[in-house]
């Protein structure tokens, strides 16, 4: 005696229906718990618009060369040696760049020990030219 019948030898179709809505389920909720901001890039406070529209003298021009020196007025200065001539000098405020072989890490330490010191620092982001 035989209690289950056996089963067809054709192929049971598989139904995509509830696949597609599980698909577009998974769509909307994607599209709705996403950022669309970019986050992966560094936010940095570039206000201006506290300053007064007025030209005035420009800013001094740093240049953070390869080997972590400063260039500043044609002349080449160690970090603490350019702090001193700059506090002399009664600058405040200048802004900063490198040439194309500087480091990160020569950057970001000028950067952070003219900021330490009480300098504003400003800079722009140029792409490098590659020869």
């Amino acid at each position: 005696m035989q209690l289950v019948e056996p089963r067809p030898n054709r192929p049971i179709p598989i139904r995509i229906t509830p696949l597609i809505d599980v698909v577009f389920i998974l769509l909307v909720f994607f599209m709705l718990t996403t950022r669309l901001l970019p986050v992966d890039y560094l936010e940095l406070a570039n206000n201006t618009s506290n300053r007064s529209p007025v030209t005035g003298e420009p800013l001094p021009e740093l240049t953070v060369t390869a080997n972590g020196d400063v260039r500043w007025q044609g002349q080449t200065f160690p970090l603490e040696r350019l702090v001193s001539e700059l506090s002399e000098a009664g600058v405040t405020e200048v802004n900063l760049s490198t040439t194309g072989d500087a480091h990160l890490g020569a950057f970001t330490t000028v950067l952070s020990g003219l900021t330490d010191r009480g300098i504003d620092t400003h800079w722009k982001r140029t792409n490098a030219t590659t020869p």
